[in-house]
């Protein structure tokens, strides 16, 4: 295996379905605007309670893009 090396970007991805949708949501957004996503780790999640019920999920992710070869 080649040595590679990462860029590390946090972000934090929404919805009101759970906590699945909420990490595709994050991971789809950021590979339109960054390349060569290879990973992803949950580091929080949380919601929003709106008149004592679950409104919408938040969940932060660390995703690592690898960076191209010079």
């Amino acid at each position: 295996m080649a040595e590679r090396t990462y860029a590390l970007t946090e972000v934090v991805g929404t919805s009101k379905a759970g906590v699945d949708e909420a990490i595709q949501n994050a991971v789809t957004r950021l590979s339109k605007t960054v390349e060569n996503l290879d990973w992803f780790e949950v580091t929080q999640v949380r919601g929003y309670i709106r008149d004592g019920a679950v409104d919408h999920y938040q969940v932060t992710l660390k995703i690592g893009s690898r960076l191209k070869d010079a």
